[in-house]
């Protein structure tokens, strides 16, 4: 419940604010992202500063890969409260485990890009540099 004293924002400032549509927001309703929302008299969304914290979250994990899926897993477990503190965590570390291994790949295939692009400037100035695999 919102306290009536408390800033509530409507889904178009909440779609502005977190840079996500409205319908991305009411679809992360739906499937359980966000709880459902506060609704005002007229029956419109007033989302609370605690529902932004949750979607700037929300967004953080999908910027890095986080699947849908494990998504509402680490949100069904925050809404079952401290005693799932453990497997927030869990789930996390785990994201944290794959995010890693994806930032090792890309470095890997970064270091090789640059590889090419020496390879290739070398050639334009007549300083080739040894090919790359």
């Amino acid at each position: 419940m919102i306290n009536l004293q408390e800033e509530t924002f409507t889904i178009q400032e909440v779609a502005e604010m977190t840079d996500l549509s409205a319908h991305t927001l009411r679809y992360y309703e739906k499937i359980g992202l966000l709880e459902s929302v506060t609704r005002h008299d007229n029956g419109h969304r007033r989302y609370a500063e605690a529902d932004l914290g949750w979607i700037h979250f929300l967004k953080l994990l999908r910027a890095t890969g986080m699947p849908i899926q494990q998504m509402q897993v680490f949100m069904e477990f925050a809404r079952q409260g401290d005693s799932t503190i453990a497997d927030r965590v869990e789930v996390l570390t785990e994201h944290r485990r794959e995010l890693a291994a994806h930032i090792v790949e890309l470095q890997d295939h970064l270091a090789h890009l640059d590889h090419k692009i020496a390879y290739y400037n070398g050639l334009l100035t007549n300083q080739p540099v040894e090919p790359c695999e």
